[in-house]
């Protein structure tokens, strides 16, 4: 691999520095009966960057906040931001 291959950001990373743990965010998923895009909000518990065919991407692990035993992984670029978790305010 040559050294500007080394140099590239992950794909996604750019994205995921606007996400901080605890954020929640939105992704929708085709609802074939209703012909439309169903909105679903979850809580990011975790960012990391893995290989994805071929390739290191940026991603999120997030806790759909209508099932908080399941936790499913995201392409970080993928995520809307609905509301910051402020968790430097809550720092003491």
């Amino acid at each position: 691999m040559s050294p500007a291959m080394d140099e590239k950001n992950t794909f996604g990373e750019l994205i995921a520095k606007t996400f901080d743990i605890g954020d929640i965010v939105e992704w929708s998923t085709w609802n074939r009966e209703n012909n439309d895009w169903d909105s679903h909000y979850g809580i990011v518990v975790e960012i990391k960057n893995e290989f994805r065919s071929s390739r290191l991407v940026s991603i999120s692990t997030v806790r759909p906040v209508n099932d908080a035993s399941a936790e499913i992984d995201f392409f970080t670029a993928s995520l809307k931001l609905v509301s910051k978790s402020n968790s430097t305010d809550n720092v003491q």
